[in-house]
């Protein structure tokens, strides 16, 4: 296992993270996974064998269950705390009170207390805001998370699912108020969707932010199971939760030549999907979230695939994005400098 520095900041992470939205299982999460917390003890167990410090969860994952049993897992095989890295989330409804949703900063701060009950600890690592809250100005988001730094409550502050220009814009006002800035964003971005280069990869460069990618396998779609036929495996998540949207056309297209070089390097379609997201510059790591520990072994065995240069090009040349503006303008019009 490598570990690589999160962001522009001293903490390591694994290149591969731990998701634990399949533990529990509780009203709308049931489609993603009911695991119990004895096979929820057992891949914690493994992951950090296999030397994963990184577990990402979300208070909202199953209603908080998640976190409850992220908790006891730690508690019940006698983890270190300080050798773990511990992420969770705030924003979503949490209650049917008008305030118990959102980034405000009552909910925040309550939320904030809430997770570290469940979690059976007395920070978190990284607290992220989930996604974009426009009932709730951003100068008052970001002043709270500021303060649970202050606290001791949080060491890192980080965003998930917001565009360049929001993420530009909460850096601008940190910088300017010397407020905690965000370190990492976590964000989809699969071989099956490059959406993520337009906009926000150069933007994360730029500004030395860390990359968490969630749903590497397109929520089941790049583990081989899907055909363009139709076909698939009727217990998939995917069969009964079609999320996230992707380009149909270019998956196929990408599993195809996914199933030539698998079949080349005797690996399976999900050890190559993970390990090319794991050879792009701008990834500090991906998460996995598992339902068995079949599927645990396989991901962690990502990290030993290997590519040849042919191989990378073959995979980039299938899954490259249409070209749109103004990103054509803008590499057209960076030929007369690149000649210098």
């Amino acid at each position: 296992m490598k570990y690589k520095l999160l962001g522009h900041t001293g903490l390591k992470v694994s290149e591969l993270t731990l998701g634990a939205m399949t533990f529990g299982g509780k009203g709308y999460w049931t489609a993603i996974g009911t695991l119990g917390q004895q096979t929820v003890d057992e891949i914690i167990a493994k992951c950090v064998e296999a030397g994963v410090n990184f577990i990402d969860t979300a208070n909202v994952y199953s209603e908080g269950v998640s976190e409850e049993m992220t908790g006891k897992a730690i508690r019940n095989l006698g983890l270190k705390r300080e050798g773990l890295v511990i992420a969770t989330k705030v924003r979503g409804k949490m209650s049917e009170d008008p305030n118990g949703i959102g980034l405000s900063r009552k909910h925040i701060l309550h939320q904030i207390d809430e997770s570290l009950r469940r979690l059976q600890t007395d920070y978190v690592d990284l607290y992220q805001i989930h996604g974009f809250d426009s009932h709730t100005p951003l100068e008052e988001t970001l002043d709270t998370l500021d303060q649970l730094v202050k606290s001791g409550k949080v060491r890192y502050v980080g965003c998930s699912n917001l565009a360049a220009w929001q993420i530009m814009k909460a850096l601008g006002y940190s910088e300017r108020y010397h407020l905690q800035k965000f370190v990492s964003l976590q964000a989809f971005y699969t071989l099956a969707s490059r959406d993520l280069e337009r906009e926000i990869i150069p933007m994360l460069h730029d500004q030395k932010m860390g990359l968490m990618v969630w749903s590497p396998l397109a929520g089941g779609l790049l583990t081989g199971k899907f055909t363009r036929e139709g076909q698939g495996d009727k217990d998939a998540r995917r069969t009964h939760f079609d999320f996230p949207p992707v380009h149909r056309e270019r998956l196929f297209n990408v599993l195809e030549v996914l199933r030539e070089i698998a079949d080349e390097k005797k690996v399976s379609v999900t050890q190559l999907a993970l390990a090319w997201l794991l050879h792009q510059k701008a990834v500090t790591t991906v998460i996995i979230g598992v339902k068995n520990m079949k599927q645990l072994e396989e991901n962690l065995r990502s990290v030993e695939v290997e590519f040849t240069p042919d191989e990378l090009t073959r995979l980039d040349e299938v899954s490259k994005l249409d070209p749109e503006y103004p990103g054509w303008m803008i590499a057209r019009m960076a030929v007369d400098r690149s000649k210098h």
